[in-house]
């Protein structure tokens, strides 16, 4: 048995811990092909390849809309069959619906009927044992996607709401934007999408004062003994500084003409005061970000600027009793954002988002972090999944690559065989454990 083996062997009975996905307990595994098939990391590979549809599937999709969108995409899934996100959708369709076969415009409908017959309306029993063939134990999703409660055995919690330091494709003043939907809502709902428009809200923030109300009031109602984290994204675009409220003032009355200039103003002063309430009602609960991806007109590419990771810096060392979390999409400046985790005790590195989900990258930063950070300050697992079938191929090839990073280690001397067994329990189930407190 090759050591990679061995390792994966050893790790069997281990149930191990998605720290981070959209799954909904509304409908928790694939409901059909288009949420297999259609999952937004393959709709922008058929979007390059010549597919007409670049835009994310509506989770509210009808039948008839889900099939001329699967129709559209199948005759480009040739060409992107030497991706690893092709693969992965291949071994969802593979391991769990004993399908092997390309996917064509003849057959298709009857891969769609054996997805559909496995969910059966939502079927706790199916999505149970995605989870068990995965090896996860519980997966951490949108707090707002909670429903019922019904799958609260397999689910916790995260605060994904307001997004105030996210730039907008076409939207100076989107931190304002982002704060008055929150002010609109009495409890916690979806934040905006990463592409918005056409956005009106009733409530308008007006004055410096309208920010500290509408700020308040969003905290207020963070429901911090339901969650383990709340997640933001931090746009690189955005040049974080300290403004006063004099600057702010100014910069409203600008709105409708709003440019650069006034989306640093808005997001930099917004963020701040967001910093110094969150810190005040809710410093036990970990603030997560993502970082290194910004957003064009369907999605988003992977971008970074040095100078960002140093606001960063700024963040860490003004709030030093909040505990940060970076959701890494920019490789190249993965050890930048190590050398901060090293320099600062509240802040800590999980998974590998979107733009880095590629095993190349995976096993490179893997390497990289290994090198570099104690095992407690970094967490190697999370999916991004919008349903379990998703989340079940992303883990089994995050254990898989894991188990290869540290088997080569072995093979090099670096580790003991014990001693990979054990990083790797540390860093799938131990770390999450302490840093997001999962149970």
């Amino acid at each position: 048995m090759k050591m990679k083996e061995q390792i994966l062997h050893e790790w069997n009975h281990m149930r191990i811990y998605d720290t981070h996905t959209h799954l909904s307990a509304s409908h928790l595994a694939a409901r059909g092909l288009h949420d297999v098939m259609l999952y937004h990391m393959v709709i922008s590979e058929l979007y390059s390849a010549g597919c007409p549809d670049g835009a994310r599937l509506p989770e509210d999709v009808t039948d008839e809309e889900a099939a001329q969108r699967i129709e559209r995409a199948i005759p480009y899934l040739p060409c992107i069959r030497n991706t690893a996100i092709y693969r992965l959708l291949c071994r969802i369709l593979s391991d769990l619906y004993d399908w092997n076969e390309p996917i064509t415009l003849e057959n298709w409908r009857e891969l769609d009927k054996r997805i559909r017959e496995k969910y059966n309306h939502n079927d706790p029993a199916w999505a149970e044992e995605i989870f068990r063939r995965a090896g996860v134990k519980r997966a951490v999703t949108e707090y707002c996607r909670r429903d019922k409660g019904e799958f609260d055995h397999l689910l916790q919690y995260s605060l994904e709401w307001g997004f105030f330091a996210r730039n907008q494709w076409g939207h100076n003043d989107a931190a304002l934007l982002e704060l008055e939907h929150a002010w609109e809502q009495d409890e916690p709902g979806l934040p905006l999408p990463v592409t918005a428009e056409n956005l009106h809200f009733t409530r308008k923030i007006e004055t410096v004062q309208d920010v500290y109300e509408a700020m308040e009031h969003y905290c207020s109602r963070i429901p911090v003994n339901d969650i383990v984290s709340t997640a933001q994204h931090i746009s690189t675009d955005i040049h974080f500084r300290a403004v006063t409220e004099e600057e702010m003032e100014e910069a409203l009355k600008n709105r409708e003409n709003a440019g650069e200039r006034e989306r640093d103003i808005y997001a930099s002063f917004v963020f701040q005061h967001f910093l110094k309430v969150y810190q005040e009602k809710c410093s036990k609960v970990i603030f997560q970000f993502s970082f290194g991806a910004e957003p064009l007109p369907f999605e988003t590419g992977s971008k970074l600027r040095m100078e960002s990771v140093f606001d960063i810096a700024d963040f860490l060392a003004k709030n030093p009793n909040m505990e940060f979390q970076a959701m890494l999409s920019s490789a190249h400046q993965n050890q930048s954002i190590c050398t901060l985790v090293r320099e600062f005790p509240n802040f800590s590195v999980i998974g590998f988002w979107w733009h880095n989900f590629f095993p190349s990258y995976i096993c490179r930063i893997l390497e990289e972090r290994l090198d570099m950070l104690p095992l407690n300050r970094q967490i190697t697992c999370f999916s991004d999944a919008y349903c379990a079938d998703w989340l079940y191929t992303k883990c089994v090839l995050l254990r898989e690559l894991l188990a290869e990073v540290l088997a080569k280690r072995v093979s090099d001397g670096r580790y003991s065989f014990e001693e990979a067994v054990e990083i790797g329990k540390e860093l799938l189930v131990k770390t999450p454990e302490t840093l997001l407190k999962l149970k």
